[in-house]
């Protein structure tokens, strides 16, 4: 027998510890995938979203690395169990979902995957979650640590995700999300040219993905009002709850920029302004006031940020 058809057989079977599902998930995550691709297309299939080309193979593709990620995660907490049983009943209950997201026609564009896969990559990953507030809004690290009104240790942890997603993060997520090489180009290209209609399209796109995607949130992390927001802050709690929430919620995240413009150092009010890249080392930026379409390397009006790396 061969050993994918071993692991196979394997993951119809009962893990008992932790240790046992990390070794077998480790070791098998083709089947794994493979299964998770398949019931994705099959869902696709089911409800009139397929068609037998490229786009369509790349979707099914990256969403089953999505949902594998997930099961990679949360598994271990359901242990004992039938790891394909397991997988199985995530992603039926990720397809039950009211309102999936499947699948706006805009968001096969090339701006509409690079936005849905920024954002469901920051589902599962803490560093894609803080590189949002980079990509959509044009915030440095030393930007984020203001807005989020961060201390000294938490800091730190916020420059090492923007580290990390600067090095590996972005180039995996964008190979997950099959945007190849004159996709990026082509946005680039739209930002250099039509800053203000690509950033128009982001913000018509943003409360599409954002309410889907917030389903992964916490389900006690809910909008606050103004009030509620200054004394989150006032009173130094909810630090996960700020990083959760403000990412992926723009009303939200405009109100608290606003409200925290002296902290953070902008001149004007916030607005959506789409970086493509990740921020460069060095941190060189102009906030809320400056160019929007990304231009801020060597601008004029840009301000010197920390260039301490995580």
């Amino acid at each position: 027998m061969r050993d994918g058809q071993v692991f196979s057989t394997r993951l119809n079977h009962v893990v008992t510890t932790e240790r046992e599902f990390d070794e077998l998930v480790t070791k098998s995550l083709p089947e794994l995938l493979d299964r998770a691709t398949g019931q994705t297309k099959r869902f696709l299939r089911e409800t009139n979203q397929w068609d037998d080309d490229i786009t369509h193979e790349k979707l099914a593709l990256r969403w089953g690395y999505e949902l594998v990620e997930r099961f990679v995660v949360f598994g271990r907490t359901e242990v004992p169990c039938r790891p394909f049983f397991l997988l199985d009943s995530l992603i039926a209950k990720s397809f039950s979902q009211p309102d999936p997201l499947c699948y706006h026609k805009e968001l096969l564009t090339p701006v509409g995957r690079f936005l849905d896969g920024l954002a469901s990559r920051a589902v599962v990953s803490r560093d894609a979650l803080i590189a949002l507030f980079y990509h959509f809004y044009g915030f440095s690290q030393a930007h984020v640590v203001k807005l989020l009104g961060f201390g000294q240790a938490e800091s730190q942890r916020v420059y090492k995700n923007f580290e990390r997603w600067r090095q590996t993060g972005w180039q995996r997520t964008m190979n997950e999300t099959g945007l190849s090489g004159s996709d990026i180009a082509s946005l680039e290209e739209q930002l250099r040219s039509k800053p203000d209609h690509l950033n128009h399209e982001v913000e018509r796109l943003m409360p599409i993905l954002q309410s889907h995607y917030r389903k992964s949130e916490p389900e006690h992390y809910p909008c606050l009002s103004e009030q509620k927001w200054g004394q989150l802050f006032q009173d130094d709690y909810g630090h996960d709850y700020r990083v959760w929430h403000l990412a992926l919620c723009r009303d939200c995240f405009m109100e608290v920029a606003d409200r925290r413009q002296t902290e953070v150092g902008g001149k004007s009010k916030p607005q959506v302004n789409l970086h493509i890249h990740p921020l460069k080392k060095g941190g060189v930026l102009a906030l809320f006031g400056g160019d929007r379409g990304g231009r801020h390397h060597g601008s004029p009006r840009t301000q010197r940020l920390s260039r301490t790396s995580a």
